[in-house]
């Protein structure tokens, strides 16, 4: 109960302490070298999501709670349904169905405020329907808030905010980037990282699966089941990206096709897609090997090498063949490629070396 308490108080102050940054962008997206129509839709967009930061982070911390003890089902159904419900406020808002006005991108991210805000909802009528956990939210007590609470909560979770927040940047700022060349190639582009993101999701699905599995056996000092985890987690990992490898390469000219007719950008989002295919293989093994080293607390690593991976070398290669040398767009893909294979090669390296000094 006092980590659930002390995580509740720590996630709320970091989801405000977020919107105030992310609303401060804001004055700034006109000057980012994008097209005036493009911000023009993306201010509104972006407002809304800065909004459901909050109840998002609220959701996340009873969210690691659960997963912590080893229920992942209950945040699976709740984001499902929270996707479900998104699927159709896009549709009324987006469109104005419903007799809703049509907003356009805007509707887009106020369905994305409203399903974020059912998320905590949620999870909070779940805890208060289950005797076995309502039980947590009636020892809430002033006197379980303790600084050292969330001092332990920092030390383990600051390194790995700063990891996410540099692999957050780099896409980020290599978006911003791909609008520099061109409207077209920005569209193909976002063709391209939501198809890498949707595949990406099964495999953040296996990380998460494994930093509870390896922690519970790093907890315990037992280093033979926890190398069986780790060793199963890579090939359901291999399995899965070797697949939506090979599916992003063969069918690069039909993908596009879902999310539009223009020739243009169906031609360039098929280039991009083979550039994305490699990019399933090095995100998977490196997004597997952090799940392991956050099992056995080893976050200063990771973070040490996000901070090579996509700031020292993704970004600076990524700019300079795309810019420098002529590229293109090809060019920011392959920053990530280079990157992401560093940080997998090295992550994989660490977490052996590690089981090896544990073990007799």
């Amino acid at each position: 109960a006092s980590c659930l308490q002390n995580s509740i108080v720590l996630y709320t102050l970091l989801g405000v302490a977020l919107f105030a940054v992310q609303m401060a962008i804001v004055p700034f997206m006109k000057q980012m070298g994008q097209t005036p129509e493009v911000v023009e839709m993306a201010i509104p967009y972006y407002r809304y999501l800065v909004w459901s930061v909050i109840p998002f982070m609220l959701f996340a911390s009873f969210k690691q709670f659960l997963e912590g003890v080893g229920n992942t089902k209950v945040a699976m159904v709740i984001i499902i349904t929270a996707n479900l419900a998104n699927i159709f406020l896009n549709w009324v808002f987006i469109y104005g169905n419903l007799g809703a006005e049509a907003m356009g991108t805007a509707g887009a991210g106020l369905a994305t405020l409203i399903s974020r805000i059912m998320m905590p909802l949620m999870i909070l009528f779940h805890f208060w329907r289950k005797d076995s956990l309502r039980r947590y939210l009636r020892m809430f007590d002033r006197a379980r808030f303790s600084r050292q609470g969330v001092k332990m909560l920092l030390t383990v979770g600051l390194p790995i905010a700063m990891q996410m927040m540099m692999e957050g940047t780099a896409f980020a700022l290599s978006s911003i980037m791909m609008g520099w060349i061109g409207a077209v190639e920005l569209a193909a582009n976002q063709i391209a990282m939501t198809l890498s993101n949707v595949a990406f999701m099964v495999v953040l699905g296996i990380s998460s699966a494994t930093t509870i599995r390896v922690s519970h056996e790093y907890g315990v000092g037992n280093y033979t089941d926890l190398n069986r985890a780790g060793n199963a987690s890579y090939h359901i990992g291999w399995i899965w990206i070797s697949f939506t490898a090979l599916t992003f390469i063969l069918f690069r000219h039909r993908l596009p096709l879902f999310f539009t007719s223009d020739p243009q950008v169906v031609d360039t989002a098929a280039m991009l897609l083979v550039c994305a295919g490699i990019f399933q293989i090095f995100d998977g093994m490196q997004s597997i090997s952090v799940g392991v080293l956050r099992g056995m607390r080893d976050v200063n690593t990771v973070m040490g090498i996000a901070f090579l991976s996509y700031l020292v070398i993704n970004l600076p290669l990524g700019y300079l063949l795309a810019f420098t040398l002529g590229v293109g767009p090809v060019g920011l893909w392959i920053g990530f490629i280079g990157g992401l294979a560093v940080a997998a090669a090295l992550l994989y390296t660490r977490y052996r070396r590690l089981l090896a000094r544990h073990r007799p």
